[in-house]
């Protein structure tokens, strides 16, 4: 095998950061003597997640082009710059026999410091509308992975692989049992059970949504399980999170009891988030984040919503159709089953290991 060294380069987001560690989990039981260093962006989530996951990580001092605000985008050619030096010398140091890069723009310059030194590089496209990084490395590439058909509009015909997408093991395996993720939520098994998730960071709408309706969810006789992001959950009034049909918290680290508990998903529309729904074959209602690039998470949810596993309700519509449609959906037993059986069909199992082999392989094949 060729593969002794390999970069995994990206992050940003939990969609990220957590396929390219099942990634490196693969691998490793390929062969655990394979080296794996990761490159993200300093002060971002990877850079404690990472290392948490038992990997070394090096940041770049690099950002994001920031569509919001024109303005603050002034010191990003110096950032790159700064970037393409701290590449150098990361690849100086370590030595890679490939990159592999999972979007997030840390992943760009690395990859493309890859590609001009004629090191091996491998891409995996998450999402339904591919990110422009990923577009602009994909002709260079020695292969591309992606979720799922209909992607050649973005990359070479003859590069592109169906994958799916990567979830972690405890999630594409779960052997959680219903009485033991209730027990962990401490709410009752019996009820039906909902669970609002918006990514790691938090959805504002969703958030504002749930607390404004949750009055009518409990009258329904529906408990909640609620993820509200990073700095959110001080937001949320206290007479809200002290009853006991309320689970809330700013960061599930045990998603597999979370999924296991729930009768009806409330989620954004990234990638990896669908992957999960679809592993665990659950109904959902999903609410696009309206400002991602391209708009690609409402191009995500269509793909759920025209396969009959979903609902999509626009951010603009979450705060008069949100809770509405959760309590008639939720109540709906036929329906939910219905959505949860065709969002099923849509899980690749053991991508993670896929895209492995396919990067092994591939490198096996172009060094003779």
């Amino acid at each position: 095998m060729k593969l002794k060294k390999m970069i995994i380069a990206g992050g940003g987001t939990g969609g990220h950061i957590f396929p390219a560690i099942a990634v490196a989990n693969a691998l490793r039981r390929i062969d655990a003597g394979i080296e794996i260093l990761f490159v993200g962006a300093q002060s971002k989530m990877e850079m404690e997640k990472v290392p948490l996951a038992g990997y070394r990580i090096e940041g770049l001092d690099i950002a994001g082009f920031n569509r919001s605000s024109l303005l603050q985008n002034w010191s990003l050619p110096f950032k790159l710059i700064k970037s393409y030096f701290q590449v150098k010398r990361i690849f100086k140091s370590f030595q890679p026999d490939a990159a592999f890069g999972v979007g997030g723009y840390s992943s760009f310059p690395v990859l493309k410091y890859a590609q001009r030194n004629g090191i091996a590089t491998f891409l995996h496209e998450a999402n339904s509308f591919a990110g422009k990084s990923n577009m602009m490395l994909g002709k260079h590439a020695d292969l591309i992975m992606v979720a799922s058909a209909g992607m050649e509009r973005f990359f070479p015909t003859e590069k592109i692989c169906i994958t799916g997408n990567p979830v972690r093991s405890e999630i594409a395996h779960s052997t959680v049992l219903r009485s033991e993720a209730f027990e962990l939520f401490r709410l009752k098994e019996d009820k039906p059970t909902l669970l609002v998730i918006g990514g790691s960071q938090g959805a504002q709408s969703i958030n504002k949504s749930i607390t404004t309706g949750m009055a009518k969810l409990l009258q329904a006789g529906i408990q909640v399980i609620w993820q509200t992001g990073k700095g959110n959950l001080d937001v949320i009034p206290d007479s809200i999170r002290s009853r006991r049909e309320v689970c809330a918290t700013e960061f599930i680290t045990k998603m597999n009891y979370a999924y296991t508990a729930a009768d009806l998903v409330v989620s954004r529309s990234g990638a990896i988030a669908l992957a999960e729904i679809c592993a665990f074959k659950k109904p959902s209602i999903l609410v696009p984040l309206p400002h991602a690039a391209e708009d690609h998470q409402t191009v995500n949810a269509s793909v759920l919503v025209n396969n009959g596993a979903a609902w999509m309700v626009k951010d603009s519509d979450a705060a008069d159709q949100l809770i509405d449609k959760a309590i008639a959906l939720i109540g709906d037993k036929e329906k939910c089953k219905a959505f949860g059986e065709a969002a099923g069909k849509l899980f690749v199992p053991d991508a993670d290991m896929l895209i492995a082999n396919k990067i092994i392989e591939t490198l096996d094949k172009k060094n003779g």
